[in-house]
């Protein structure tokens, strides 16, 4: 399948190697010069990183011509069969580009966003609308398998079906999810933990390692093999009934900031791209920090892999 990756930031860059790693011809192309041209980098990093865990044999020679990168937005889109928009989380922008799409993309490719909270559909061209849909992915794709996948509202039953097939057939897990709500299951998950870390962090109850230590030591441990709804089915039922009931636990309080993350901004501490955030990094760099963290996924992945998740 020819595929082409619109934007080679975070993610972009991550996505164009995921499909040429499932087999796809890609290219590559962003409107900002710079990030173009250090995602032939970025990719062969993690491309690395990989070999090194025997996931791959595959080296830069490969990734040279499984993945080009293009300036003009035509050449990346010419012969495309799938289109993965990955650009800034702009409505206006988003809007712009399909708009390009639609006149320089193939009648029949098909359109996927990887939005993670905005509706790209209200800003899709008509005419591209019976093959619009989601693919969202996670960060990094190479290594993290859950892709969410949405139709349009107005998309043919067989894009998401024909999606979700391409990516299982590339060893990943795909959700198609029955309607479009932002952020999907696990962001919206996630979003409510957060709420619930910073109010906890702010009002003192407990410093940053130790809350991960209780998500780690405790929370994380059974999710991989009960997630949380087989969790309730091992607890059983009616305890779990009673505890929705007595409320023991207030619902986390919507917050729009957090004090602890403004102290440590203000101070110049953004997180390992700065060497420093809620933890302090010592110096490392993030390429070392990102392998290390890609590294330890892999080792997780396969240790999961052998002992087995007991939900279908």
């Amino acid at each position: 399948m020819q595929v082409a990756v619109l934007g080679a930031g975070l993610m972009g860059h991550a996505l164009a190697l995921v499909h040429a790693l499932g087999g796809c011809r890609v290219r590559l192309t962003d409107t900002h010069a710079p990030t173009l041209a250090r995602a032939p980098a970025l990719m062969s990093a993690a491309l690395a990183t990989l070999r090194e865990a025997g996931e791959t044999e595959h080296g830069d020679a490969w990734l040279a011509g499984a993945v080009t990168t293009h300036a003009d937005l035509g050449e990346t889109l010419k012969g495309a069969e799938l289109v993965v928009e990955a650009i800034t989380e702009d409505p206006d922008a988003k809007c712009a580009l399909f708009e390009k799409v639609d006149t320089l993309a193939p009648a029949g490719a098909i359109i996927a966003s990887n939005t993670s909270y905005l509706d790209p559909f209200p800003l899709i061209p008509a005419a591209r609308q019976g093959r619009a849909a989601i693919a969202h992915w996670y960060t990094p794709p190479y290594l993290v398998d859950l892709v969410d996948i949405v139709a349009g509202p107005h998309c043919a039953p067989s894009v998401p079906l024909r999606l979700r097939d391409l990516y299982a057939g590339m060893g990943k897990r795909p959700i198609v999810m029955r309607k479009f709500v932002p952020g999907f299951i696990a962001n919206r998950i996630q979003a409510v933990v957060s709420m619930e870390v910073y109010a906890l962090l702010d009002e003192g109850v407990a410093d940053a390692s130790e809350i991960d230590a209780a998500i780690i030591h405790g929370l994380s441990l059974r999710m991989p093999l009960l997630g949380h709804m087989m969790k309730a089915d091992f607890t059983g039922l009616p305890l779990t009934q009673k505890a929705l009931a007595n409320a023991m636990v207030p619902p986390p309080p919507q917050r729009k900031r957090s004090e602890a993350i403004d102290k440590l901004i203000a101070e110049g501490a953004t997180g390992v791209a700065s060497g420093r955030g809620f933890y302090d990094y010592k110096g490392r760099s993030p390429a070392e920090l990102f392998a290390e963290r890609d590294r330890k996924l892999l080792a997780l992945k396969r240790a999961l892999k052998q002992i087995g998740s007991m939900v279908p």
